[in-house]
């Protein structure tokens, strides 16, 4: 605004709408969290109502209700944390926006948990505690709401500190609290629990280890290849029929077993004819795609952008089919269990609670999940496409490989491991090449030693401390729970 010079009306009045835009600019800021919190208290709504419009023949409909309710908020909380573990390396290198991972991720992940989700699980939660230890069906309805409040307070809780969690373990960890609370330590079945536990090293591990093993590949045979193109068109096609190969097996597993039993030997005779279809289509595809472009590093990432995308889908789609059914899975058993006034070793999900949880796992993606992609996209360790796409594809065959060898995995602690392995291979590979070509007698500081690493040491302890105490501290809370809702109802 123009000054007026010889009075100060039109200075004062610049400063005051100042100050007023400022203040406007700020109650946007504030009212953004407001905002996603009360649509997310909506939808906890809608679920309750839902559960009293479809409920049929309960035994005690408000404890539904509520038990719905809560089942929704543990689903927002799934799509706030555990999504972000898809999305993240995809986001980190610049392949998809923001707003397209939510969009896709939010499509996919409903999709997964609506036409191939599990419609069977355990009703203690993959035999955590034995039924035989909770006779009375009162108990074993608050011991598994107990274990919804707990578990999905934890994930709440992880997710505003940014640390990316099992959902399931938390899920795990609430059931085996409870268990405890209302039976004692002899309620747990221990070796089921011992497996679990060595999850948490396996999963990351096996995860790490892939992701560096691919790196190295593609690094040895496409980056550093002197003709860095015609390399690209050897191999990229045969990386995604590998993940095309890899997925397949996986959803023939998991979406058709409610039409026909699928074995694993089935289910890669189904994966590999799936991955020769896709490297007849995707070889012409990429030659196509890389005709002028030039024979640098950047030209790769072009080459592995698309595929990331659609590797990033498919893990979406997975995901929803397997972690939403156990994410649901205590609110199923306490739906079964007021309707015939007991409890069985399996129990049918039905719709409308996998309703709830596909519909909140996309409400917590859009509203809260962007931390978490960032964090795991580009706050661990830099990735591009071509180390988004090792993440994504170790994270297929890692677990391809884990079904096979019957081994507990968490897709959580998968991804999460395949960034940590692709960062500390990075470092290693270029601490290898520095010491190759640095003279003899240079020894390096180290404050630089220190500034060349490439993972984020900070984050790194974050993320494995809350992974080391999700079982333990969801069962210590899930046990508070469970005695207040015992004492008081």
């Amino acid at each position: 605004m123009t000054k007026k010079t010889t009075s100060g009306r039109w200075t004062t009045l610049d400063r005051d709408l100042g100050r007023i835009s400022s203040v406007e600019y700020a109650n946007q800021i504030v009212a953004r969290p407001m905002v996603g919190l009360g649509v997310a208290l909506a939808f906890m709504v809608v679920a309750g109502l839902g559960a009293a419009l479809f409920l049929t023949g309960a035994s005690s409909p408000y404890v539904v209700i509520a038990a719905a309710i809560v089942g929704a908020y543990m689903a927002i909380n799934i799509g706030a944390n555990d999504v972000a573990n898809n999305m993240g390396p995809a986001v980190g290198a610049n392949a998809l926006t923001m707003g397209g991972a939510i969009a896709i991720a939010a499509i996919c992940e409903s999709a997964g948990a609506l036409l191939a989700g599990g419609d069977v699980v355990s009703t203690i939660s993959k035999g955590i505690i034995n039924p035989e230890s909770v006779a009375e069906t009162r108990v074993f309805i608050w011991a598994m709401m107990a274990a919804l409040i707990s578990s999905a307070l934890w994930v709440n809780l992880a997710t505003w500190i940014g640390a990316p969690v099992s959902t399931t373990h938390s899920v795990v960890g609430g059931v085996m609290g409870a268990g405890i609370a209302s039976a004692g330590f002899g309620a747990v079945n221990w070796p089921t629990m011992s497996a679990i536990a060595a999850s948490w090293v396996i999963s990351p591990l096996l995860g790490g280890l892939i992701a560096a093993a691919v790196l190295l590949f593609i690094k040895t045979y496409i980056i550093y290849q002197e003709d860095k193109i015609a390399a690209a068109r050897r191999w990229v096609p045969v990386l995604v029929a590998v993940m095309a190969t890899a997925f397949a097996a996986y959803l023939a597993m998991k979406g058709l077993k409610r039409i026909v039993k699928i074995d694993i030997g089935t289910a890669l005779f189904i994966g590999v004819i799936v991955g020769v279809v896709t490297y007849a289509v995707t070889r012409p595809m990429i030659h196509r795609q890389s005709e002028g472009l030039e024979n640098r590093n950047k030209s790769l990432k072009v080459l592995f952008s698309l595929p990331l995308v659609f590797s990033a889908a498919l893990l979406s789609f997975a995901h929803g089919a397997n972690d939403v059914a156990n994410a649901v899975g205590p609110l199923a058993a306490i739906v079964h269990a007021t309707e015939v006034g007991g409890f069985e070793g399996k129990v049918a999900i039905p719709t409308w609670v996998m309703v709830i949880g596909a519909f909140g796992i996309s409400f917590g993606l859009v509203l809260f999940g962007p931390k978490l992609i960032r964090m795991v996209g580009s706050q661990i360790t830099k990735l591009n496409p071509m180390r988004a796409y090792c993440v994504a594809l170790s994270a297929a065959i890692t677990v391809i490989v884990a079904s096979w060898l019957g081994l507990p995995v968490s897709s959580t602690h998968i991804a999460v491991g395949a960034v940590f392995g692709v960062g500390f291979f990075r470092e290693w590979y270029s601490e290898r090449r520095l010491r190759l070509n640095r003279p003899a007698n240079l020894v390096m500081a180290s404050q630089e030693r220190r500034r060349r690493k490439l993972v984020r040491r900070s984050h790194f302890l974050t993320i494995v401390a809350a992974w080391v105490i999700t079982v333990p501290a969801a069962a210590l809370l899930s046990a508070i729970v469970f005695g207040i809702l015992h004492t008081a109802f």
